[in-house]
C-alpha cells in the first residue's frame, strides 16, 4: 500500500521546464502604457482592459496604484509571494522617479502588513535582482519581490529535492488579497 502523501504544484511545471510562456494567455489588453514592452508580463499586467476584473485575475495583478503595481509571483518562492513593480518598462533603480519609489515603498510596507493578517506571515524578504547576472528574470522591468516567512519554512522538501510546497494556489490567494482590500476601503 502506497502510504507516501502527494504535493501538486502544477503552476510550477512551466518554469522548471524552462517554458518561456507558460502562463494563459490573458485578453488583449484595449490600450498599452505609453513605452510598454509588449513581450513584458509586466507591462501586459498594467495595461486597459474592459473587462477589468477578470483580465486583472488572469494577469494576477492585485492593485494598481497611480505609478506602482502589485502582483503575484506566478512561480512563488514561498505561499503569497509578491512582486511590486512601477507601471512603466524601466529597468535600472536610479531611473525611477521619486513619486515611483515613494509609492513602491509604500506598497511594499501595506502588503507585509496584509500578508500577515491574511496569512499569518512572521516575517517577509523583500529584494531587488538588478541585471541577468543577478538574478533578474526580466531586467528590463524591475520589480521588488516580498516574500513571505515563517519560523522553520525551510522544510525537508528543499532540503531532499530542491523544492519548495506552497500550500494556496494563486487563485485563492488572489482572492483573499482582494477581499482584505476591500474591506479596508
Amino acid at each position: 500500500m502506497d502510504n507516501a502523501q502527494r504535493i501538486w504544484a502544477p503552476w510550477r511545471l512551466g518554469y522548471i521546464a524552462g517554458e518561456k510562456e507558460s502562463a494563459p494567455p490573458s485578453p488583449e489588453p484595449d490600450a498599452w502604457l505609453p513605452q510598454a514592452e509588449l513581450s513584458c508580463f509586466m507591462c501586459r499586467a498594467a495595461a486597459s482592459y474592459k473587462d477589468d476584473v477578470e483580465a486583472r485575475r488572469q494577469n494576477l495583478v492585485v492593485t494598481v496604484g497611480k505609478r506602482t503595481q502589485v502582483l503575484l509571483n506566478r512561480y512563488p518562492y514561498t505561499n503569497g509571494h509578491l512582486l511590486i513593480a512601477p507601471l512603466r518598462h524601466v529597468g535600472e533603480l536610479s531611473d525611477l522617479t521619486d513619486e515611483e519609489h515613494l509609492e513602491a515603498m509604500h506598497e511594499l510596507g501595506q502588503f507585509t502588513r496584509l500578508l500577515r493578517q491574511l496569512i499569518s506571515a512572521e516575517g517577509f524578504n523583500v529584494g531587488l535582482n538588478l541585471g541577468s547576472v543577478a538574478g533578474a528574470g526580466v531586467p528590463g522591468h524591475l520589480h521588488w519581490h516580498l516574500v513571505p516567512r515563517w519560523q522553520g519554512d525551510s522544510n525537508f522538501m528543499s532540503t531532499l529535492a530542491g523544492t519548495r510546497v506552497i500550500p494556496q494556489s494563486l487563485d485563492a490567494l488572489w482572492e483573499g488579497l482582494c477581499e482584505v482590500i476591500k474591506a479596508e476601503e
